[in-house]
Order: C-alpha cells, then structure tokens, then sequence
C-alpha cells in the first residue's frame, strides 16, 4: 500500500523540468510581445492624431480657420472667447494623451501645412527613431 502512495506525486526533478520548459517559452515569446506593445502604441498615437486632424478641419469649417497655438486642442470641447461661429464640441470626449501618456503638440501655422499635430514617441523628445520616433499629420 505505500508503494501505491509514493507513486502518485510528481519527483523534484519531473517539476523542475516542467520550470525550465517555462522558462524557456517566456524567454522566447516575452520579447515579441513588447514589441507588439510598441508598434500598437504607434498605430494607436496614429489613429488619435488623425481623428483630431478631422475634428480641426471641422472646425475649421464652421469658423473660417483652424484654433490658435494659444487656444490649442481644447478649441474642439470648449468654445474660445469671442468664436461666434463655433458648432461644437467637435470631439465626444476630452483631448487624450498620446499612448505615452504626454500631451499632443499642437501649432498653427504649420510648418508643413495649416497646422502641426504631433508626438515625440515613447521619448517624448524630438527626432528618434523606432518607439521613439516621432509621429507627424
């Protein structure tokens, strides 16, 4: 009868194996989920700076010119002194922060165009490249 007991747990060594078996898998699958997080990060920074570049060219429509540096992205919740054309809010909820958690950079005249809206990237400072890279309308 003791020999029936003994014989139904698992020996250190098979516990063991099965940890390195683990380890192994995380070791390998572990860096390419970050670097899934990162490219998802970007297309996210993305999608937001799009969906506001839309909101300003609405804006834009209804008043005859795009907001301020001075009154930035707030422009599209919050009607700004003295625009009697303004029909928003053009944006159901308030500004975001870029997926880095930092605000977006907003400035008009352009130097591209009517407008610059940008992120600096995981870094949050100019230039870079990969994560840190910036993202640009």
């Amino acid at each position: 009868m003791r020999n029936r007991d003994a014989s139904r747990g698992f020996t250190l060594l098979e516990l063991l194996v099965v940890v390195a078996i683990i380890g192994l898998l995380v070791a390998y699958v572990g860096p390419r989920y970050v670097s899934q997080i990162g490219k998802s990060e970007t297309a996210a920074a993305r999608a937001q700076i799009e969906a506001l570049a839309k909101a300003l060219d609405t804006f834009r429509l209804d008043t005859g010119h795009y907001p301020s540096s001075a009154q930035g992205l707030a422009a599209l919740r919050v009607r700004p002194a003295g625009e009697t054309k303004w029909n928003g809010p053009y944006l159901q909820k308030d500004v975001p922060p870029d997926p880095w958690g930092k605000p977006y950079i907003y400035r008009t005249p352009g130097t591209k165009g009517d407008f610059d809206l940008n992120s600096y990237g995981r870094d949050g400072a100019p230039g870079g490249s990969g994560e840190n890279a910036d993202i640009a309308y």
